[in-house]
Protein backbone atom coordinates (compact mmCIF):
# COMPACT_ATOMS: atom_id res chain seq x y z
CA UNK A 1 0.00 0.00 0.00
CA UNK A 2 2.66 2.50 1.33
CA UNK A 3 4.29 2.05 -2.26
CA UNK A 4 1.00 2.60 -4.22
CA UNK A 5 1.03 5.96 -2.52
CA UNK A 6 4.64 6.49 -3.29
CA UNK A 7 3.95 5.63 -6.75
CA UNK A 8 1.06 7.83 -6.77
CA UNK A 9 2.77 10.85 -5.09
CA UNK A 10 5.24 10.37 -7.48
CA UNK A 11 3.17 10.93 -10.62
CA UNK A 12 1.73 13.63 -9.28
CA UNK A 13 4.73 15.64 -8.81
CA UNK A 14 6.04 14.46 -12.14
CA UNK A 15 2.64 15.98 -14.18
CA UNK A 16 2.91 19.61 -12.16
CA UNK A 17 6.37 19.65 -12.91
CA UNK A 18 5.70 19.33 -16.72
CA UNK A 19 3.11 21.66 -17.39
CA UNK A 20 1.92 23.24 -20.35
CA UNK A 21 2.80 27.12 -21.43
CA UNK A 22 0.52 28.97 -23.20
CA UNK A 23 0.67 29.99 -26.31
CA UNK A 24 0.74 34.03 -25.40
CA UNK A 25 3.32 33.40 -22.70
CA UNK A 26 5.83 31.62 -25.06
CA UNK A 27 5.46 33.96 -27.68
CA UNK A 28 6.97 36.73 -24.92
CA UNK A 29 9.95 34.32 -24.43
CA UNK A 30 12.30 34.40 -26.74
CA UNK A 31 16.11 33.43 -27.10
CA UNK A 32 18.14 36.66 -28.02
CA UNK A 33 20.98 38.41 -26.59
CA UNK A 34 20.14 40.30 -23.59
CA UNK A 35 19.02 43.90 -23.78
CA UNK A 36 19.73 46.25 -20.92
CA UNK A 37 16.42 48.15 -21.84
CA UNK A 38 14.68 45.30 -21.33
CA UNK A 39 15.96 44.00 -18.51
CA UNK A 40 17.90 40.49 -17.62
CA UNK A 41 15.49 37.78 -17.54
CA UNK A 42 13.35 35.61 -19.95
CA UNK A 43 11.06 38.10 -21.71
CA UNK A 44 12.32 39.64 -25.12
CA UNK A 45 9.43 40.62 -26.45
CA UNK A 46 5.88 41.71 -25.56
CA UNK A 47 3.29 42.51 -28.23
CA UNK A 48 0.98 45.56 -27.31
CA UNK A 49 -2.59 46.04 -27.66
CA UNK A 50 -3.94 48.88 -29.42
CA UNK A 51 -6.29 49.46 -27.88
CA UNK A 52 -5.97 47.76 -24.75
CA UNK A 53 -7.90 44.41 -23.90
CA UNK A 54 -10.31 45.67 -21.21
CA UNK A 55 -10.70 42.46 -20.11
CA UNK A 56 -6.96 42.22 -19.57
CA UNK A 57 -7.08 45.18 -17.86
CA UNK A 58 -9.78 44.51 -15.77
CA UNK A 59 -8.00 41.49 -14.65
CA UNK A 60 -4.43 43.37 -13.72
CA UNK A 61 -6.67 46.08 -11.90
CA UNK A 62 -7.45 43.26 -9.14
CA UNK A 63 -4.22 41.60 -9.63
CA UNK A 64 -2.88 44.77 -8.44
CA UNK A 65 -5.11 45.57 -6.16
CA UNK A 66 -4.57 41.89 -4.27
CA UNK A 67 -0.62 41.91 -4.61
CA UNK A 68 0.73 44.97 -5.49
CA UNK A 69 -1.38 48.04 -4.19
CA UNK A 70 0.40 47.43 -1.01
CA UNK A 71 3.59 48.86 -1.88
CA UNK A 72 2.62 50.74 -5.56
CA UNK A 73 0.08 53.73 -5.71
CA UNK A 74 -1.05 54.43 -9.29
CA UNK A 75 0.42 58.29 -9.64
CA UNK A 76 3.40 59.85 -8.67
CA UNK A 77 4.65 59.09 -4.49
CA UNK A 78 6.84 56.82 -3.63
CA UNK A 79 5.23 54.46 -0.40
CA UNK A 80 7.45 51.63 -0.21
CA UNK A 81 7.89 51.20 -4.09
CA UNK A 82 7.62 53.33 -6.69
CA UNK A 83 4.66 54.83 -7.90
CA UNK A 84 3.10 53.73 -11.12
CA UNK A 85 2.22 57.21 -13.05
CA UNK A 86 4.01 57.14 -16.14
CA UNK A 87 5.81 53.82 -15.50
CA UNK A 88 5.08 52.71 -19.21
CA UNK A 89 6.40 56.08 -20.62
CA UNK A 90 10.04 55.07 -18.39
CA UNK A 91 10.31 51.80 -19.02
CA UNK A 92 10.05 49.23 -21.65
CA UNK A 93 7.39 46.79 -21.16
CA UNK A 94 9.91 43.75 -21.32
CA UNK A 95 11.77 45.63 -18.77
CA UNK A 96 8.16 46.30 -16.37
CA UNK A 97 7.51 41.73 -17.25
CA UNK A 98 11.15 40.81 -16.04
CA UNK A 99 10.78 42.97 -13.38
CA UNK A 100 7.49 41.48 -12.15
CA UNK A 101 8.13 37.73 -12.75
CA UNK A 102 12.03 37.87 -12.23
CA UNK A 103 12.62 39.71 -9.66
CA UNK A 104 15.40 38.05 -7.96
CA UNK A 105 17.47 37.97 -11.34
CA UNK A 106 16.32 41.70 -12.05
CA UNK A 107 17.48 43.18 -8.92
CA UNK A 108 21.01 40.84 -9.28
CA UNK A 109 21.98 41.90 -12.69
CA UNK A 110 19.90 44.84 -13.72
CA UNK A 111 21.21 48.37 -13.11
CA UNK A 112 18.10 50.10 -12.99
CA UNK A 113 16.44 47.86 -10.83
CA UNK A 114 19.45 47.95 -8.69
CA UNK A 115 18.76 52.15 -8.56
CA UNK A 116 15.55 51.46 -7.75
CA UNK A 117 16.19 49.63 -4.61
CA UNK A 118 18.87 51.85 -3.60
CA UNK A 119 16.22 54.13 -3.71
CA UNK A 120 13.41 52.51 -2.03
CA UNK A 121 15.72 50.55 0.56
CA UNK A 122 13.18 47.59 0.66
CA UNK A 123 13.38 44.56 -1.81
CA UNK A 124 10.23 44.04 -4.05
CA UNK A 125 9.38 40.48 -2.86
CA UNK A 126 8.62 37.46 -5.51
CA UNK A 127 5.23 37.34 -5.86
CA UNK A 128 5.84 34.29 -8.09
CA UNK A 129 3.21 36.56 -10.75
CA UNK A 130 3.03 33.70 -13.93
CA UNK A 131 3.77 35.51 -17.04
CA UNK A 132 0.12 35.65 -18.03
CA UNK A 133 -0.95 37.56 -15.02
CA UNK A 134 2.23 39.93 -15.61
CA UNK A 135 0.93 40.38 -18.74
CA UNK A 136 -2.34 41.80 -17.54
CA UNK A 137 -0.92 44.01 -14.95
CA UNK A 138 1.10 45.51 -17.42
CA UNK A 139 -1.86 46.19 -19.51
CA UNK A 140 -3.44 47.89 -16.68
CA UNK A 141 0.06 49.99 -15.95
CA UNK A 142 -0.51 50.86 -20.04
CA UNK A 143 -4.56 52.00 -18.98
CA UNK A 144 -3.51 53.95 -15.98
CA UNK A 145 -1.35 56.15 -18.07
CA UNK A 146 -4.09 57.29 -20.12
CA UNK A 147 -3.66 54.49 -23.17
CA UNK A 148 -7.14 53.78 -25.00
CA UNK A 149 -8.92 50.63 -23.50
CA UNK A 150 -11.13 48.91 -26.25
CA UNK A 151 -14.43 47.64 -25.47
Amino acid sequence: MKKILLLLALGVFISACTGKTDKTSQSMIEEEPLDPGKGYSEIKHVPLNDPLNAFMVSRGKTLYEMKCASCHVLDDPKVIGPGWKGVTERRSPEWIMNMITNVNIMLATDPTAQALLKDCLVRMPAENISVGDARDILEFMYANDGKPVGK
